[in-house]
């Protein structure tokens, strides 16, 4: 099952939901060295995230900020815009705790998510589901948070393996991916007959 960067994680057309990761050398990112690499959500000031994304970067942090498109009306004319689909939000991929402090020091950052003061980690399968359907040219746009139930896996296409929660709405077809520690969720098109309830699969 594959669910929901900088550079290192790439996805070739014709390798399915299997991902190819090109790992950077450890003298450019010496937190790859101890193996222990998670992905974690920062919470940062309110529109910073392209501005950190930036930053983190530059100093060969591996990173992963979801955009999508919107039409803002400016005055006479309309300007089309990329935003965060998780405002507030983007992810980091590091081990901890040795390099808690190079992303927390990134100007914009209020810190990493967790509870009890500790970063909590995310799973690999749902970043790796919001960059799949990213880095293959599918439309995402922001949902309210829907917490696993009625779940579905896609059969086959470019989308095959993901798994999420279907819905029907204005004629659409759609596959509702979320990070449950932001409790946030996104929502792509896919043909129904492309999907089989998890229960049945």
């Amino acid at each position: 099952m594959v669910t929901l960067g900088v550079q290192a994680d790439l996805f070739r057309p014709d390798s399915g939901p299997l991902r190819e990761r090109i790992i950077p050398s450890p003298a450019e990112t010496p937190w790859l060295r101890d193996g222990q690499l998670k992905w974690y959500a920062l919470y940062t000031r309110s529109r910073h995230e392209k501005r950190i994304k930036e930053q983190l970067d530059q100093r060969s942090i591996e990173s992963y900020l979801p955009l999508y498109e919107a039409v803002h009306r400016w005055k006479d004319r309309r300007v089309t815009v990329n935003l965060p689909i998780f405002p507030g939000y983007l992810f980091v991929r590091i081990s901890l705790p040795e390099h808690r402090l190079p992303v927390i020091a990134v100007p914009g950052v209020v810190s990493l998510v967790g509870a009890l003061s500790r970063p909590t980690p995310i799973a690999d399968q749902e970043i790796e589901a919001l960059q799949i359907c990213s880095m293959r040219g599918y439309k995402m746009t922001p949902h309210p948070y829907l917490a696993p139930g009625g779940r579905v896996r896609v059969r086959k296409g470019p989308l095959a393996e993901l798994e999420g929660v279907f819905l029907r709405r204005r004629g659409k077809s759609r596959l509702v991916l979320s990070v449950k520690l932001i409790a946030r969720s996104v929502a792509v098109e896919v043909d129904a007959a492309d999907v089989t309830p998890v229960s049945a699969a």
